[in-house]
């Protein structure tokens, strides 16, 4: 009995700090956040404006953004802050998205803008290939996970 309740909770704890990893290492091997000078050249080039919400259907306390986020032909920026995870990808969409199903049932009209490596503030570099006017919304999806993390209509 003794050898099945080391097995277990050595398993236990093999489980949590495998997890504790995955969730620890995109923080402690994220860059600096955007500089002051590339945040005011978003800011200058933004067209549109919408908000992160942390309380959006699909989010919960692993999975959330907050903030203005800034749309411009150029860039798309964050004043605020998203979960720290891995893989996390910028996409517009033509429709508003609030959770995983959601996201799934719109991916295929959806753009793929570029990755979200930073969690407080951020700058994504907007495609010449694509018309943010041509979408409504913003979103944060974690590609490796599968998981919906915010989004924000702006227009």
């Amino acid at each position: 009995m003794k050898k099945i309740l080391l097995l277990v909770s050595h398993g236990a704890m093999l489980f949590v700090g495998f997890a504790l990893g995955i969730y620890l290492l995109p923080i402690l091997t994220a860059p600096e956040p955007p500089s002051a000078e590339l945040m005011a050249a978003a800011e200058a080039d933004q067209q549109y404006t919408g908000t992160f919400i942390r309380d959006l259907p699909g989010s919960d306390f692993l999975h959330w953004g907050e903030g203005q986020v800034m749309i411009g032909k150029e860039f798309i920026s964050l004043k605020g802050k998203v979960a720290p995870g891995p893989d996390y990808k910028l996409y517009l969409s033509p429709s508003w998205v609030t959770d995983e199903a959601q996201f799934e049932a719109a991916k295929a009209s959806m753009v793929q803008v570029g990755d979200v490596k930073t969690f407080e503030d951020f700058v994504v570099k907007v495609p010449a290939t694509v018309d943010p006017s041509a979408y409504s919304t913003v979103v944060v999806w974690c590609e490796s996970f599968g998981e919906f993390i915010t989004a924000a209509q702006y227009q």
